[in-house]
């Protein structure tokens, strides 16, 4: 995308493309960070649910008539 917006631009300032690599490697770490952010939640809504998994099955086994 940066190669994209440097084309459209049409310019060669340094500074135009200096602020467009460190905008694209701001974006890139923020997309990484986000990545890694629902990983973590990921594994932990997976826990809670083995867990409330585990739950409903002692209870169920608790309710068996006698």
């Amino acid at each position: 995308m940066a190669k994209a917006l440097v084309g459209y631009m049409n310019t060669t300032d340094p500074r135009v493309v200096a602020h467009l690599v460190s905008e694209n490697r701001r974006l890139r770490q923020r997309v990484a960070d986000l990545e890694a952010h629902m990983l973590r939640l990921q594994a932990e809504n997976d826990a809670l649910a083995a867990s409330v998994s585990q739950d409903l099955l002692t209870v169920s086994d608790q309710m068996q008539p006698a």
